[in-house]
């Protein structure tokens, strides 16, 4: 008998018509000769291979689960800390743009004018305070005064020059 069951099924050849038709009828019959048959023992058995192998697999990951938990939490604490020192980057490179500024051409520049206008009104005020003084007294020592107050008068006018001409040639692009 050549049919298209026994091409595909060739264990099945060696029964009868009446044991197929039994094998049909009887579900026992059936799944008794069914699980007797190498394609199906072979699927089984890849079947427990593969469970077996799924097992294996499960008790590695089980295994390794607490050190990638306390890698994972190694993880977040340095990225914790890595995001706490940007924070602290962005935080310490705003003090160095203050700290710099003071030491900046512009800020330098701005600081020498000041000074040297503090410079000229002091010089003003002591020439004021000397000529207010000299008109309200006229004593003895009239002279050494009059030297002590060119002596220092002088010398305040001289830092008053210098920052003046220092202020110049650095408008005028001399200074580096």
């Amino acid at each position: 008998m050549a049919s298209p069951l026994l091409a595909d099924f060739p264990e099945l050849s060696h029964f009868s018509r009446e044991d197929l038709e039994d094998l049909l009828a009887d579900p026992q019959y059936f799944n008794a000769i069914f699980h007797s048959l190498k394609r199906v023992k072979a699927l089984y058995q890849a079947q427990a291979d593969l469970g077996l192998a799924n097992e294996t697999i499960a008790r590695n990951n089980l295994a390794l689960q607490d050190a990638l938990y306390k890698l994972r939490s190694e993880t977040k604490d340095a990225f914790d800390e890595a995001k706490r020192l940007e924070a602290r980057w962005t935080e310490v490179e705003r003090e160095q743009r203050e700290v710099y500024q003071r030491f900046s051409d512009q800020f330098l520049l701005l600081r020498l004018k000041h000074a040297t206008t503090a410079q000229d009104e002091l010089t003003e005020a002591l020439a004021s305070s000397f000529v207010q003084g000299s008109a309200e007294t006229t004593t003895s020592n009239n002279g050494k005064d009059i030297d002590d107050f060119v002596k220092e008068f002088r010398e305040q006018r001289k830092t008053y020059h210098k920052r003046v001409i220092w202020g110049d040639r650095w408008s005028a692009g001399q200074v580096h």
